[in-house]
C-alpha cells in the first residue's frame, strides 16, 4: 500500500502508483489495468474522490512529468537487483530508492544543492583507510567469464564456509583457461568480497548525431568491501545491453572513493549542456 510522511516530504509508491499519478497529473484518466493502484491511492488520501492529487504530491508529480535530467542507478548484490534514481526538474529534485523485497520505493524531495551527496549516499560511498592491497591494479577478461563467476556465486550461496565459496567461484572463472594466475586469484577475491555492483547513468534531451535526441553519460563500479572500489572500464557505459556479447572484453580497474565522487559529479550535465538541450526542444 502507498503511504507518506509529510514531515519529511517522503512517499512510498510502486511503479503502478507513479503511472496513475502521472496520468492524473497530466489531466488524463486512470489508465486501463491500473484500477487497483488507483484505489490504493484514494484509500491512503493521496488522491481524492474527484481524482485531484493531494497538495504535498504536486512537486513530486510535476518534477516526474517534466524532468530535464533523469539519473538511473541499477544495483545488484546478494539480495538481488534494485533500481534507484533521481528526477531533476527546473525547481525541484526528486530521489527514489528501492528496498529489497518491497513493492514500493521511497520518493523524497531533495535540496538541489545536495543532490550529489544524495547520489553518493545511494551507493553507500565511503572513504576507508583499511582497504587491502592487491597484487594487480586491474583485471581483464570477458563478459562470459564474469557471468560464469556470478552464476557460480549464486550456486555457492549455501556453501558452508567462505573458503568453499571461493573454491566454487575460482573453478568457474578458470574453466577453459581464459583466466589464470594472479588475475584469476584477484577476480575470485573481488567476487567473493563483492558487496554490490552498480551502474549510474544520467540522460537528458540534447543533440545526437546533429539531430534532437537523448544525450547521456554513465559509469559502473564494483564495491568490494575490504578490497575497495573497482571501476568497470569495459564494457564502457552507457552502452545498450544488446551491444554486449559473451565475448566482449571486460575490465576492472582499481579506484577510490574520491574518484567515484568526481565521477558522480561529472555525470551530471553542466549549465551549457542544459541550455543547449533547452534550445534543441
Amino acid at each position: 500500500m502507498p503511504s507518506f510522511d509529510l514531515s519529511r516530504s517522503r512517499f512510498r509508491l510502486s511503479d503502478e502508483h507513479l503511472i496513475v499519478l502521472g496520468e492524473l497529473g497530466s489531466g488524463a484518466g486512470v489508465p486501463d489495468g491500473f484500477a487497483t493502484a488507483h484505489e490504493e491511492l484514494v484509500a491512503c488520501g493521496l488522491v481524492d474522490a474527484e481524482d485531484r492529487l493531494a497538495q504535498p504530491l504536486l512537486p513530486l508529480v510535476r518534477t516526474f512529468l517534466s524532468a530535464g535530467v533523469v539519473v538511473s542507478l541499477e544495483t545488484a548484490g546478494r539480495q538481488g537487483r534494485l533500481e534507484h534514481g533521481m528526477f531533476i526538474g527546473e525547481e525541484d529534485v526528486v530521489a527514489f530508492e528501492a528496498w529489497p523485497g518491497e513493492r514500493e520505493s521511497e520518493y523524497s524531495l531533495v535540496e538541489p544543492r545536495t543532490l550529489v551527496w544524495k547520489l553518493a549516499a545511494m551507493v553507500a560511498l565511503r572513504q576507508s583507510r583499511t582497504v587491502r592491497e592487491t597484487a594487480l591494479p586491474a583485471v581483464d577478461t570477458t563478459v562470459a567469464t564474469v557471468e560464469a563467476g556470478f552464476a557460480a556465486l549464486e550456486r555457492a550461496a549455501a556453501a558452508p564456509t567462505g573458503d568453499e565459496e571461493r573454491r566454487i567461484v575460482r573453478e568457474a572463472l578458470g574453466a577453459g583457461g581464459a583466466l589464470a594466475g594472479p588475475a584469476l586469484s584477484l577476480l575470485t577475491e573481488l567476487m567473493s568480497e563483492l558487496r554490490s555492483s552498480w551502474r549510474m547513468t544520467a540522460a537528458w534531451q540534447g543533440r545526437d548525431g546533429g539531430r534532437t535526441g537523448v544525450e547521456g553519460r554513465g559509469f559502473a563500479v564494483w564495491d568490494c568491501g575490504p578490497l575497495g572500489y573497482w571501476l568497470r572500464e569495459l564494457p564502457e557505459e552507457p552502452l545498450p545491453a544488446d551491444q554486449v556479447t559473451p565475448g566482449s572484453p571486460f575490465r576492472l580497474a582499481r579506484t577510490d572513493a574520491r574518484t567515484v565522487w568526481s565521477r558522480i559529479t561529472d555525470l551530471l550535465p553542466d549549465q551549457a549542456e542544459l541550455r543547449a538541450a533547452a534550445a534543441a526542444r
